[in-house]
């Protein structure tokens, strides 16, 4: 079972269903990629309706622990990108895979 998905899948997927060329398909995926970073960047939160809200947020330095060694680390402050997906989205997730 394959997992991760590529951005040349995703160019295939739209040059196979749509029938445009490959070079403009990778175009679409690329402009789409980029107004999601940017308005991300800009407004800090982004909702994709019926999909769900993508949201930047801000994690202080905090102390962690190596599991093995138990040696104690700082892990330093840094920006998270968080998903909560949508509604619907949970439901048909949970509604494809229980059957």
């Amino acid at each position: 079972m394959r997992i991760n998905l590529t951005k040349k899948d995703l160019v295939n997927l739209i040059y196979m269903q749509l029938g445009y060329s490959k070079q403009i398909s990778e175009n679409l995926i690329d402009d789409f990629f980029q107004t999601i970073i940017e308005n991300l960047s800009k407004e800090k939160t982004l909702k994709l309706s019926k999909f769900g809200t993508f949201s930047i947020r801000q994690k202080k330095s905090r102390v962690g622990r190596n599991p093995k060694t138990k040696k104690e680390a700082v892990i330093s402050e840094r920006t998270v990108v968080l998903f909560k997906p949508s509604k619907e989205f949970k439901d048909f997730v949970n509604f494809n895979i229980n059957e």
